[in-house]
């Protein structure tokens, strides 16, 4: 199976630190102000580790499971959880993806930042039916949400810039509409040296999209709540089973 990560897995984790200074207590607060107090916690897609850092951090016990299908990004991650001594004994890191890795029953929280879009509609189903059956009592899926949430064409923009002793790498993003619910990202990266290219390499990938109002119904059909929580423009939303008594409120 090819590994669209590749040929970016190089860039990734230093494009992204910026955009986690904001990320990371948000999921951390999402992930203590869960009601769940005991089980595992899955990290779907965990890329190069972040997350995972976080969840240790806000959860300070119980086993983690990182699920990253990307050979090249797990590179990354085991690297990170290696160096950290308390990352080593609770983190274990497996190759899979949402649908073909098994997780414990009663787990207490599961992350998929910056995974759902990776997901056609029916796998996007068949994780929150999963969600409803094996969360613990109390526990929580965080996921986020980011523009666009329709088919639409996202004009070429630099998103990322990091200086590196000589050398800077510079990340690119535009999108066009490939499918009645789906785009086509094109990632361009270049590293250079004082103005000059060094290197360059572009990637495309599939993304699926969605409205919020569509994502509530779909997984209210699974017997989950969708509520959102932190800043607005980070689009982070937590799902839990919907109680009794807000059966009996509705």
């Amino acid at each position: 199976m090819s590994d669209p990560y590749e040929r970016s897995a190089e860039y990734l984790d230093i494009m992204i630190a910026e955009a986690w200074e904001a990320l990371a207590p948000a999921l951390a607060d999402a992930l203590s102000n869960a009601r769940a107090r005991t089980g595992a916690v899955v990290d779907l897609g965990a890329g190069s580790g972040r997350g995972v850092r976080v969840i240790c951090d806000a959860l300070p016990q119980g086993p983690v499971l990182a699920v990253e299908p990307s050979a090249a990004m797990r590179a990354v991650l085991l690297a990170r959880v290696h160096e950290d001594g308390e990352l080593r004994k609770r983190v274990t890191v497996v190759p899979g993806d949402c649908a073909s890795t098994d997780w414990p029953d009663g787990v207490r929280a599961v992350v998929a930042l910056n995974v759902i879009g990776h997901l056609p509609p029916d796998q996007r189903r068949a994780l929150w039916n999963r969600a409803a059956r094996q969360l613990a009592s109390g526990g929580v899926l965080v996921f986020n949400v980011t523009p666009p949430f329709a088919p639409t064409e996202v004009e070429r923009v630099r998103m990322a810039h990091v200086a590196i002793g000589e050398l800077e790498y510079e990340g690119w993003a535009s999108a066009r509409p490939s499918g009645a619910d789906e785009i086509t990202w094109c990632m361009d990266y270049r590293v250079l040296r004082q103005g000059r290219e060094l290197a360059a390499d572009s990637v495309q990938y599939r993304w699926w999209v969605a409205a919020e109002d569509a994502l509530a119904a779909e997984v209210a059909q699974a017997g989950l709540v969708l509520r959102r929580v932190g800043d607005p423009g980070l689009g982070l939303c937590v799902l839990e089973r919907v109680s009794a008594a807000t059966l009996h409120a509705g």
